[in-house]
Protein backbone atom coordinates (compact mmCIF):
# COMPACT_ATOMS: atom_id res chain seq x y z
CA UNK A 1 0.00 0.00 0.00
CA UNK A 2 1.44 3.40 -0.94
CA UNK A 3 1.33 6.43 1.32
CA UNK A 4 -0.29 9.71 0.32
CA UNK A 5 3.03 11.49 0.66
CA UNK A 6 6.48 11.00 -0.87
CA UNK A 7 9.16 13.64 -0.31
CA UNK A 8 12.11 11.89 -1.94
CA UNK A 9 12.27 10.86 -5.60
CA UNK A 10 14.45 11.34 -8.68
CA UNK A 11 13.88 12.13 -12.35
CA UNK A 12 15.96 11.98 -15.53
CA UNK A 13 17.57 15.26 -14.41
CA UNK A 14 19.68 13.04 -12.15
CA UNK A 15 19.63 9.24 -11.92
CA UNK A 16 15.93 8.46 -12.29
CA UNK A 17 14.36 7.00 -15.44
CA UNK A 18 11.14 9.05 -15.49
CA UNK A 19 11.06 12.54 -16.97
CA UNK A 20 9.60 15.21 -14.66
CA UNK A 21 6.34 15.14 -16.66
CA UNK A 22 6.12 11.34 -16.48
CA UNK A 23 6.87 11.41 -12.77
CA UNK A 24 4.04 13.88 -12.15
CA UNK A 25 1.56 11.58 -13.88
CA UNK A 26 2.80 8.53 -11.98
CA UNK A 27 2.49 10.42 -8.70
CA UNK A 28 -1.14 11.23 -9.42
CA UNK A 29 -1.88 7.66 -10.56
CA UNK A 30 -0.38 6.35 -7.31
CA UNK A 31 -2.79 8.47 -5.26
CA UNK A 32 -0.04 10.59 -3.74
CA UNK A 33 -1.30 13.97 -2.56
CA UNK A 34 1.97 15.66 -1.57
CA UNK A 35 5.33 15.02 -3.19
CA UNK A 36 8.78 16.49 -3.71
CA UNK A 37 11.33 16.01 -6.48
CA UNK A 38 14.84 15.84 -4.99
CA UNK A 39 17.32 15.25 -7.78
CA UNK A 40 21.01 14.97 -6.96
CA UNK A 41 22.82 18.34 -6.91
CA UNK A 42 20.41 19.92 -9.41
CA UNK A 43 17.03 21.68 -9.47
CA UNK A 44 16.54 21.40 -13.24
CA UNK A 45 13.95 18.65 -12.86
CA UNK A 46 12.07 20.51 -10.15
CA UNK A 47 11.89 23.60 -12.34
CA UNK A 48 10.58 21.55 -15.28
CA UNK A 49 8.09 19.65 -13.15
CA UNK A 50 6.45 22.87 -11.98
CA UNK A 51 5.13 23.19 -15.54
CA UNK A 52 3.52 19.72 -15.54
CA UNK A 53 1.64 19.56 -12.25
CA UNK A 54 -1.60 17.57 -12.28
CA UNK A 55 -4.61 19.00 -10.46
CA UNK A 56 -5.18 18.02 -6.86
CA UNK A 57 -1.51 17.32 -6.12
CA UNK A 58 0.77 19.49 -3.96
CA UNK A 59 4.34 19.80 -5.18
CA UNK A 60 7.30 20.81 -3.01
CA UNK A 61 10.49 21.69 -4.92
CA UNK A 62 13.55 20.00 -3.44
CA UNK A 63 17.14 18.91 -3.92
CA UNK A 64 19.50 16.24 -2.56
CA UNK A 65 23.08 17.37 -1.98
CA UNK A 66 25.83 14.72 -1.83
CA UNK A 67 27.95 15.76 1.13
CA UNK A 68 31.06 14.97 3.14
CA UNK A 69 31.62 15.68 6.80
CA UNK A 70 34.14 14.94 9.54
CA UNK A 71 32.29 11.83 10.71
CA UNK A 72 31.26 10.37 7.35
CA UNK A 73 29.40 10.86 4.07
CA UNK A 74 25.76 11.89 3.95
CA UNK A 75 22.99 13.24 1.75
CA UNK A 76 21.19 16.44 2.69
CA UNK A 77 17.72 17.17 1.34
CA UNK A 78 16.61 20.76 0.96
CA UNK A 79 12.93 21.70 0.74
CA UNK A 80 11.30 24.87 -0.55
CA UNK A 81 14.53 26.81 -0.92
CA UNK A 82 14.72 30.13 -2.70
CA UNK A 83 16.62 28.71 -5.65
CA UNK A 84 17.71 32.18 -6.78
CA UNK A 85 19.35 32.97 -3.43
CA UNK A 86 23.09 33.60 -3.79
CA UNK A 87 24.14 31.12 -1.08
CA UNK A 88 21.97 28.38 -2.58
CA UNK A 89 23.29 29.10 -6.06
CA UNK A 90 26.88 28.93 -4.81
CA UNK A 91 26.28 25.52 -3.22
CA UNK A 92 24.47 24.34 -6.34
CA UNK A 93 27.29 25.42 -8.66
CA UNK A 94 29.87 23.79 -6.40
CA UNK A 95 27.89 20.54 -6.11
CA UNK A 96 27.28 20.33 -9.86
CA UNK A 97 30.94 21.03 -10.68
CA UNK A 98 32.15 18.34 -8.27
CA UNK A 99 29.65 15.82 -9.68
CA UNK A 100 30.77 16.52 -13.25
CA UNK A 101 34.44 16.28 -12.27
CA UNK A 102 33.77 12.92 -10.61
CA UNK A 103 32.02 11.70 -13.78
CA UNK A 104 35.05 12.58 -15.92
CA UNK A 105 37.44 10.94 -13.43
CA UNK A 106 35.34 7.77 -13.53
CA UNK A 107 35.49 7.72 -17.32
CA UNK A 108 39.29 8.01 -17.12
CA UNK A 109 39.54 5.22 -14.53
CA UNK A 110 37.28 2.97 -16.63
CA UNK A 111 39.43 3.60 -19.74
CA UNK A 112 42.47 2.52 -17.74
CA UNK A 113 40.64 -0.76 -17.13
CA UNK A 114 39.94 -1.16 -20.84
CA UNK A 115 36.31 -0.09 -20.55
CA UNK A 116 35.57 2.41 -23.31
CA UNK A 117 32.38 3.90 -24.75
CA UNK A 118 31.58 5.82 -27.95
CA UNK A 119 32.08 9.56 -27.44
CA UNK A 120 28.51 10.35 -28.53
CA UNK A 121 27.22 8.17 -25.68
CA UNK A 122 29.38 10.05 -23.19
CA UNK A 123 28.31 13.41 -24.62
CA UNK A 124 24.69 12.37 -24.13
CA UNK A 125 25.37 11.65 -20.46
CA UNK A 126 27.20 14.95 -20.06
CA UNK A 127 23.91 16.71 -20.85
CA UNK A 128 22.30 15.22 -17.72
CA UNK A 129 22.61 17.74 -14.85
CA UNK A 130 22.89 15.10 -12.12
CA UNK A 131 24.81 12.42 -14.01
CA UNK A 132 26.04 9.60 -11.78
CA UNK A 133 26.97 5.95 -11.30
CA UNK A 134 23.71 4.41 -12.61
CA UNK A 135 24.24 6.06 -16.00
CA UNK A 136 27.69 4.55 -16.38
CA UNK A 137 26.44 1.24 -15.00
CA UNK A 138 23.73 1.10 -17.64
CA UNK A 139 26.31 1.82 -20.35
CA UNK A 140 28.53 -0.98 -19.10
CA UNK A 141 25.62 -3.41 -19.37
CA UNK A 142 24.67 -2.16 -22.84
CA UNK A 143 28.22 -2.63 -24.16
CA UNK A 144 28.75 -6.01 -22.52
CA UNK A 145 31.14 -5.02 -19.74
CA UNK A 146 28.85 -6.21 -16.94
CA UNK A 147 25.86 -8.59 -16.56
CA UNK A 148 23.74 -6.00 -14.73
CA UNK A 149 23.89 -2.44 -13.45
CA UNK A 150 24.39 -3.29 -9.79
CA UNK A 151 27.36 -5.55 -10.56
CA UNK A 152 28.84 -2.80 -12.73
CA UNK A 153 28.55 -0.33 -9.87
CA UNK A 154 29.72 -2.47 -6.96
CA UNK A 155 32.40 -4.50 -8.73
CA UNK A 156 33.85 -1.85 -11.04
CA UNK A 157 32.65 1.76 -10.70
CA UNK A 158 32.83 1.89 -6.90
CA UNK A 159 36.44 0.72 -7.15
CA UNK A 160 37.42 3.63 -9.39
CA UNK A 161 39.14 6.12 -7.09
CA UNK A 162 37.99 9.70 -7.74
CA UNK A 163 39.08 11.50 -4.57
CA UNK A 164 36.86 13.91 -2.64
CA UNK A 165 33.95 14.96 -4.84
CA UNK A 166 31.22 16.06 -2.42
CA UNK A 167 30.50 19.47 -0.98
CA UNK A 168 30.85 19.98 2.75
CA UNK A 169 27.69 19.17 4.69
CA UNK A 170 28.06 22.47 6.49
CA UNK A 171 27.99 24.27 3.14
CA UNK A 172 24.79 22.49 2.08
CA UNK A 173 22.96 22.97 5.37
CA UNK A 174 24.00 26.63 5.64
CA UNK A 175 22.97 27.36 2.04
CA UNK A 176 19.56 25.73 2.48
CA UNK A 177 18.93 27.69 5.68
CA UNK A 178 20.12 30.97 4.15
CA UNK A 179 17.72 30.50 1.23
CA UNK A 180 14.75 30.01 3.57
CA UNK A 181 14.63 26.24 3.10
CA UNK A 182 14.58 23.29 5.47
CA UNK A 183 17.60 20.93 5.56
CA UNK A 184 16.86 17.25 6.24
CA UNK A 185 19.27 14.33 6.62
CA UNK A 186 18.27 11.78 3.96
CA UNK A 187 18.16 8.05 4.87
CA UNK A 188 20.33 8.69 7.96
CA UNK A 189 21.17 5.03 8.55
CA UNK A 190 22.20 4.41 4.93
CA UNK A 191 20.35 4.51 1.64
CA UNK A 192 19.36 1.80 -0.81
CA UNK A 193 22.45 -0.19 -1.77
CA UNK A 194 24.52 1.35 1.03
CA UNK A 195 25.82 -0.19 4.24
CA UNK A 196 23.78 0.53 7.37
CA UNK A 197 25.79 2.69 9.76
CA UNK A 198 26.07 1.78 13.43
CA UNK A 199 24.62 3.65 16.44
CA UNK A 200 27.93 5.26 17.40
CA UNK A 201 28.56 6.74 13.96
CA UNK A 202 24.92 7.80 13.65
CA UNK A 203 25.15 9.76 16.92
CA UNK A 204 28.43 11.36 15.86
CA UNK A 205 27.01 12.42 12.50
CA UNK A 206 23.79 13.65 14.05
CA UNK A 207 25.70 15.80 16.54
CA UNK A 208 27.79 17.27 13.75
CA UNK A 209 24.82 18.00 11.50
CA UNK A 210 22.65 19.53 14.22
CA UNK A 211 25.61 21.74 15.02
CA UNK A 212 25.37 23.11 11.48
CA UNK A 213 21.63 23.76 11.87
CA UNK A 214 20.02 20.55 10.56
CA UNK A 215 16.24 20.75 10.99
CA UNK A 216 14.93 17.29 10.10
CA UNK A 217 15.45 13.54 9.69
CA UNK A 218 14.07 11.31 6.96
CA UNK A 219 12.61 8.75 9.38
CA UNK A 220 10.11 7.06 7.05
CA UNK A 221 12.19 5.42 4.34
CA UNK A 222 11.55 2.56 1.91
CA UNK A 223 14.58 0.46 2.93
CA UNK A 224 13.93 0.57 6.70
CA UNK A 225 11.63 -1.79 8.62
CA UNK A 226 8.68 -0.03 10.25
CA UNK A 227 10.15 -0.60 13.72
CA UNK A 228 13.36 1.19 12.68
CA UNK A 229 11.39 4.06 11.14
CA UNK A 230 9.48 4.47 14.40
CA UNK A 231 12.74 4.45 16.36
CA UNK A 232 14.13 7.19 14.12
CA UNK A 233 10.94 9.21 14.61
CA UNK A 234 11.45 9.02 18.38
CA UNK A 235 15.06 10.16 17.96
CA UNK A 236 13.85 13.10 15.86
CA UNK A 237 11.35 14.07 18.54
CA UNK A 238 14.00 13.86 21.26
CA UNK A 239 16.24 16.21 19.30
CA UNK A 240 13.32 18.47 18.31
CA UNK A 241 13.85 17.69 14.65
CA UNK A 242 11.20 17.58 11.96
CA UNK A 243 10.16 14.17 10.62
CA UNK A 244 10.22 13.56 6.87
CA UNK A 245 9.57 10.56 4.67
CA UNK A 246 10.32 9.42 1.14
CA UNK A 247 10.66 6.40 -1.09
CA UNK A 248 13.88 7.35 -2.94
CA UNK A 249 12.12 6.29 -6.14
CA UNK A 250 14.41 6.15 -9.20
CA UNK A 251 12.07 4.58 -11.75
CA UNK A 252 13.56 1.37 -13.17
CA UNK A 253 17.02 2.22 -11.80
CA UNK A 254 15.81 1.05 -8.38
CA UNK A 255 12.85 -1.21 -7.68
CA UNK A 256 11.15 1.13 -5.21
CA UNK A 257 7.48 1.99 -5.87
CA UNK A 258 6.36 5.56 -5.31
CA UNK A 259 4.89 6.23 -1.87
CA UNK A 260 6.82 3.39 -0.17
CA UNK A 261 7.88 4.80 3.20
CA UNK A 262 8.94 1.60 5.00
CA UNK A 263 10.11 -1.89 4.10
CA UNK A 264 6.73 -3.45 4.92
CA UNK A 265 4.86 -1.02 2.67
CA UNK A 266 2.60 0.20 5.48
CA UNK A 267 0.83 3.49 4.77
CA UNK A 268 2.17 6.52 6.60
CA UNK A 269 -0.29 9.36 7.18
CA UNK A 270 0.34 13.02 6.45
CA UNK A 271 0.15 13.71 10.19
CA UNK A 272 3.16 11.45 10.81
CA UNK A 273 5.35 13.69 8.65
CA UNK A 274 5.82 16.81 10.77
CA UNK A 275 7.93 18.47 8.08
CA UNK A 276 4.69 19.21 6.22
CA UNK A 277 3.43 21.50 8.97
CA UNK A 278 6.67 23.48 8.91
CA UNK A 279 6.48 23.80 5.13
CA UNK A 280 2.86 24.97 5.35
CA UNK A 281 3.81 27.65 7.88
CA UNK A 282 6.33 29.04 5.40
CA UNK A 283 3.75 29.74 2.73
Amino acid sequence: MSSRIDLHMHSTASDGTDSPAQLAEKVKAAGIQVFALTDHDTVTGAEQLAEHLPEGVTFIPGIEFSCRMVSGKCHILGYRCDMAHSAFQEALVQGTALRRAKFEKRIDRLREKGICFPEDELDRLRQIPGVGKPHLGNLMVRYGYAPDRQTAITEVIDRCATGSSRIAAETAVTAILASGGIPVWAHPLGGEGEKTIGPEQFESMLDELTGYGLMGLECWYSKYPLSLCEKLARVAQQHRLLISGGSDHHGTNKTIPLGTLNAEGREISLEQVTLLRALSEEK
